[in-house]
């Protein structure tokens, strides 16, 4: 979930300022005072952005809300026709799935892969294959080879002097890169320490 667009701030006097970017289905002037009341706000300016409801207002008023991703499991689709799952399938952040005979699971891994914002980054030892079986997991606001370094221990940054990557990332398979360089969902990268 994304944190409700609005702007809100309190002010010393003036009454309260209520601004619409957009046309208002729910929330007008005087449910906006009523609801400012009651929190014994009586000056503040608000700028709304999109089509806000009074729990949105609530909200941002209160200020100790905390947004996290969040996926909604449907089951027992095994019980219910083409139709209603094509129609199940149209919701946002829903997967539909059955427990029972383990289906659409595929898709709930990926999903989660989505929302939780992750990237797999694999191993390649010095002469021997990519390990693809257990990946370095690095969240997609730090991937960048000294994340990946720091991941895997704490002193291979000391003694790293390059990196080989393959895969998307990079323009050759493999490119030599330093530790700046900003990995993609399954790269495979080997490190190279100073001698």
């Amino acid at each position: 979930m994304e944190p409700p667009q609005i702007t809100f701030r309190k002010k010393e006097k003036g009454g309260v300022n209520l601004q619409q970017a957009v046309q208002q289905s729910e929330l007008d002037m005087e449910l906006v005072k009523t609801i400012m009341s009651e929190y014994r706000i009586h000056n503040a300016d608000i700028v709304l952005k999109y089509d806000a409801t009074s729990d949105d207002i609530i909200d941002v008023i209160e200020g100790n809300r905390v947004y996290i991703p969040c996926i909604y499991l449907l089951n027992k689709i095994d019980q219910i026709s083409i139709e209603e799952l094509d129609i199940i399938y149209r919701i946002p952040h829903c997967v539909p799935i059955s427990a029972h005979h383990k289906w659409n699971f595929d898709d709930l891994l990926e999903t989660m892969w989505e929302y939780l914002n992750l990237c797999r980054i694999y191993t390649k030892p010095k002469g021997q294959l990519p390990d693809y079986s257990a990946p370095v997991v690095l969240h997609a606001d730090r991937k960048s080879v000294e994340d990946f370094c720091n991941k895997i221990h704490r002193t291979i940054i000391r003694e790293f002097k390059y990196a080989l990557v393959w895969g998307s990332s990079v323009k050759h398979q493999p490119q030599k890169v330093g530790k700046e360089h900003v990995l993609n969902d399954e790269d495979v990268v080997q490190i190279c320490k100073k001698v």
